[in-house]
């Protein structure tokens, strides 16, 4: 016994100046006393709550929501992100609590906090109050096909400060959040993922419209991509300079993020049909009259060489 005893007072005397590094007052937050092992603490704390915030999360999105049929993805990420951010709140005020700060003292440092804020980070704030709105309003969420400006993509996260959309090139756009606020946002699949396409065919003036329309009909019908119902049309669109102009109209929800491919398949097999059936596809056409320009030459040559209209001949001209 006496040798712990003395194992002890040894440790005590070692570490002795260690403790009073971790426990020497650093600067003091209204009556309580910052050390550096109650700032380590904090710390540690904190990384916890984020942790378990961000697992709980996942585990509610992924493994409870993800099962509800009733639930679709993106409202199950935002209940996600908005349990996070309750967790969040309520550690953190756990945590100042344990740590014995009084949070009345806190409010002045808040208040001088809220000014650098008004001037120096706008921007993180407004994009901050733009992802709760998103959040809540939910004009956009996790696996919608939006289209701001010229990006056009996929949502996969809507986080605090900016939205992460993956575009076709599997390239991921970080967007902050105030765009979707302040701009005009397309959402593709807003209220389902059912989206219309109208694709410009033209042939020419002596094919009959109701051959082509029944072609068009077909190849519609045939391209899997290609909604039943609603059933596929197409319309005569208008008589242009060299072809009549059909738009054929398509419901699809497999393509909505790919028009693109779902227009080359359609053009194919299209092309293929036209030609099969000897349906001629016009290509622009332009009469040109030459009448003013040859008086103008006859005239040119008189005045240079002095000769009159019947010296004009045939060879001069």
């Amino acid at each position: 016994m006496k040798k712990i005893t003395e194992i002890f007072e040894y440790l005590k005397e070692l570490l002795g100046p260690v403790i009073r590094v971790f426990t020497t007052e650093l600067f003091p937050i209204g009556k309580t006393s910052i050390t550096l092992f109650s700032m380590i603490t904090l710390i540690f704390s904190v990384i916890i709550v984020i942790f378990l915030a961000n697992r709980f999360r996942n585990f509610l999105v992924n493994r409870i929501l993800k099962r509800s049929k009733k639930i679709d993805p993106g409202l199950a990420q935002s209940i996600g992100t908005m349990t996070k951010y309750v967790i969040l709140v309520i550690g953190f005020l756990i945590i100042i609590q344990t740590a014995g700060i009084n949070l009345s003292t806190l409010g002045i440092v808040f208040g001088a906090l809220g000014v650098g804020i008004g001037f120096g980070l706008q921007n993180i704030t407004n994009n901050f109050i733009s992802g709760l709105i998103i959040i809540f309003e939910r004009p956009i969420k996790v696996g919608d096909r939006i289209q701001v400006g010229e990006l056009d993509g996929d949502v996969v996260d809507i986080a605090a400060r900016a939205t992460t959309v993956l575009t076709n090139d599997n390239i991921s756009v970080i967007v902050p959040n105030s765009h979707f606020i302040d701009n005009q946002v397309i959402n593709w699949s807003h209220n389902d993922r059912k989206v219309r396409f109208k694709f410009p065919v033209g042939v020419s003036y002596q094919e009959d419209p109701r051959f082509v329309r029944r072609l068009l009909m077909e190849v519609a019908e045939e391209n899997n991509g290609v909604l039943s119902k609603p059933a596929p049309d197409v319309l005569f669109d208008s008589f242009g300079d060299s072809a009549l102009v059909f738009y054929l109209v398509v419901w699809t929800t497999s393509y909505t993020e790919r028009p693109l491919i779902l227009k080359s398949q359609l053009y194919y097999a299209i092309l293929k049909k036209f030609r099969d059936n000897k349906i001629e596809i016009p290509f622009p056409q332009r009469d040109l009259h030459l009448k003013s320009g040859f008086d103008w030459a006859r005239n040119m040559y008189d005045a240079e060489t002095g000769a009159g209209p019947s010296d004009f001949t045939a060879e001069n001209k």
